[in-house]
């Protein structure tokens, strides 16, 4: 059983987990290199748990005691009790759920690893911004897409407001880092994936000619925000598709784009 630890000094060294949670680039560099995440929410830190993710502690305002008694129970890691006042002061705002927890990381697992086995893989490339990662892999875990593998200036998915906004989906969805980019993409191609990159250009061919469902291995290649893919990610590409358009919109959010074509990857339904 966990002990349960009144703390009331926000300087108390045993809370440093959760010290300056809205600091992006301090978490970005410190939550990997310390081998932690934050987990926020009682369905996000469950999830957390299920998927096998060691807890390292956790923090909770009163009221949330009782709603993870459960969880407590079985941890032997230390529970830290403390007020809404104060988690505000060590974590930079107001923790409206209530509940934190600070998560051991695992290894990742290498590109090799995860083309060995999947069929429909997800490639992004630059997807810097934190609430798109979180929702391209909750439709990745949605919509049967088996992983999803990153450049290296993509975002961390397992810092907090990723996990927050996929619902724990980034628990579910295996994914690794593809050192070396955009060479990495041959070693996709070599595992017998077909590389598509998805681009609204008019040169593209729509998602329902290309029929992705009907390939035996699929890589679907996302870009960032407004930018969208390189050049040197469309030449490496095998084919460019698109997700075809009506009333003169040419675009979409990259995680509305990727919800829609993992969902003709999946199931190859008409999308026009």
């Amino acid at each position: 059983m966990a002990d349960l630890i009144t703390v009331e000094d926000p300087d108390d060294p045993r809370l440093a987990d959760y010290t300056d949670l809205t600091d992006v680039e301090l978490r970005r560099k410190r939550e990997p290199a310390e081998g932690l995440f934050i987990a926020e929410g009682e369905k996000v830190i469950r999830r957390a748990k299920e998927a096998g993710y060691e807890m390292r502690s956790m923090l909770l305002s009163a009221k949330w005691i009782d709603v993870m008694r459960d969880v407590i129970d079985e941890l032997p890691a230390p529970v830290y009790a403390v007020s809404p006042e104060l988690a505000e002061r060590v974590t930079g705002y107001h923790v409206h759920r209530g509940a934190l927890a600070s998560m051991q990381r695992k290894p990742l697992p290498t590109a090799a690893e995860l083309l060995g086995s999947a069929r429909r893989v997800v490639v992004m490339e630059s997807v810097n911004d934190h609430t798109n990662i979180g929702a391209i892999f909750r439709s990745a875990a949605a919509l049967g897409m088996d992983a999803v593998l990153l450049s290296p200036d993509c975002a961390d998915p397992l810092y907090r407001r990723s996990v927050k906004v996929s619902m724990g989906a980034v628990f579910s969805v295996p994914y690794a880092r593809l050192e070396n980019w955009p060479k990495g993409l041959e070693q996709v191609r070599e595992a017998g994936f077909t590389l598509l990159a998805l681009t609204p250009d008019e040169k593209a061919r729509s998602l329902d000619e290309a029929a992705p469902h009907t390939m035996d291995r699929v890589a679907l290649m996302l870009g960032a925000e407004g930018g969208g893919l390189s050049r040197q990610a469309l030449v490496a590409a095998d084919e460019w598709v698109r997700i075809p358009m009506s009333h003169g919109v040419d675009s979409l959010n990259v995680g509305a784009a990727a919800a829609v074509a993992f969902y003709a990857v999946a199931t190859g339904r008409p999308l026009s």
